[in-house]
């Protein structure tokens, strides 16, 4: 008999980051909510199976049809694309081999034949030596199933935050600061929360300029683009309330306030959220969902620590959440679906 547990296509990261030892650490929590796939190349999982001293099996799939949800073998789709391994090295084939597993699971998860993906980190550097002009996942999971409108949201368990711009420079982020591109941001926020469970999202949109403008001294951007976009949401049913001064906005939601926050560019949303996220260790908890794609996508919100890489000492926490927050999503999905 088939499992009814969402089936979600992990992609193994940048080979000489910690990718494939957080997706082998997170396997057997994430069994109690998923079914699990790595894409990604066998023998460097196997290579982690070792450095990570894990009771595992690694089995090489054909097909995710072979897929099941023993918590003591782990399926590889294996692309079988890393001729040499060494763990913390930029190279432009690591990052090609880190793409190729991306594509794969967008590939699947678009025809249908896995529910979600969570990705492990890419090096952005090592892509752009292997001649990708994304700056990250989120630009290449929207041009691969044609989606305009699209957001980042952060997730650690206190607080949520979505991006009205992510990876540009901060002087071009201000310029993105639009009605439309506000509007857009909130409306995918409320969608995307509404699928994680939440029945009357609210969402609070925070300020761009100190204090929200201050009533138009601190900077014209709040009262001219942001108020209307926030108006123009209520008036769709939207329970969104702002603009918020940045300063005290972040605090209001992680006491439970609002259900996340529309944060107007990258560092904005991404300072508050690590704060909370990181541990003692260095490592963190957090989870980064793409928001607005007709797939669901979630992924761990930390880099690919080639200063580590090899030891065996990743957390795997923010891995086991990816995979919890997309078997969720999937979940709600098919809820509504029916």
């Amino acid at each position: 008999m088939t499992s009814s547990k969402p089936l979600v296509a992990v992609t193994m990261g940048d080979p000489a980051g910690v990718g494939a030892e957080v997706a082998v650490d997170a396997y057997r929590d994430a069994t109690e909510f998923a079914r699990v796939v790595v894409v990604g190349d066998a023998d460097a999982i196997r290579t982690a199976v070792q450095v990570c001293d894990a009771s595992l099996d690694v089995r090489t799939v054909d097909s995710v049809g072979d897929v099941d949800d023993d918590p003591s073998t782990l399926s590889v789709l294996d692309l079988d694309n890393v001729d040499e391994l060494v763990h913390g090295e930029l190279r432009a084939e690591y990052g090609e081999a880190s793409l190729e597993y991306v594509e794969r699971a967008i590939e699947l998860a678009v025809a249908g034949e896995v529910d979600a993906i969570a990705t492990a980190p890419i090096n952005k550097q090592a892509t752009r030596m292997a001649g990708s002009d994304h700056a990250g996942h989120t630009g290449l999971l929207a041009e691969r199933t044609d989606t305009e409108n699209y957001s980042m949201m952060l997730i650690e368990e206190d607080l949520r935050v979505t991006h009205v711009s992510t990876h540009v420079p901060l002087r071009d982020a201000c310029n993105l600061v639009t009605t439309e591109n506000v509007l857009d941001t909130i409306r995918v926020t409320d969608d995307a929360l509404r699928e994680l469970g939440l029945d009357s999202p609210r969402v609070a949109v925070a300020g761009l300029n100190p204090h929200a403008g201050d009533g138009g001294l601190l900077g014209d951007e709040d009262e001219a683009e942001i108020a209307p976009a926030v108006e123009r949401a209520r008036e769709e049913g939207i329970d969104a309330d702002g603009p918020l001064s940045p300063d005290t906005v972040y605090v209001r939601a992680a006491r439970g306030d609002f259900d996340c926050v529309v944060s107007m560019y990258h560092d904005q949303g991404h300072i508050p959220l690590k704060m909370l996220g990181f541990d003692g260790s260095g490592g963190v908890s957090g989870v980064n969902m793409t928001v607005g794609l007709p797939i669901v996508r979630t992924s761990v919100d930390h880099g690919t620590a080639f200063d580590i890489a090899g030891e065996g000492i990743a957390s795997e926490a923010s891995m086991v959440d990816a995979i919890r927050v997309a078997a969720t999503a999937v979940d709600n999905r098919r809820e509504d679906a029916k």
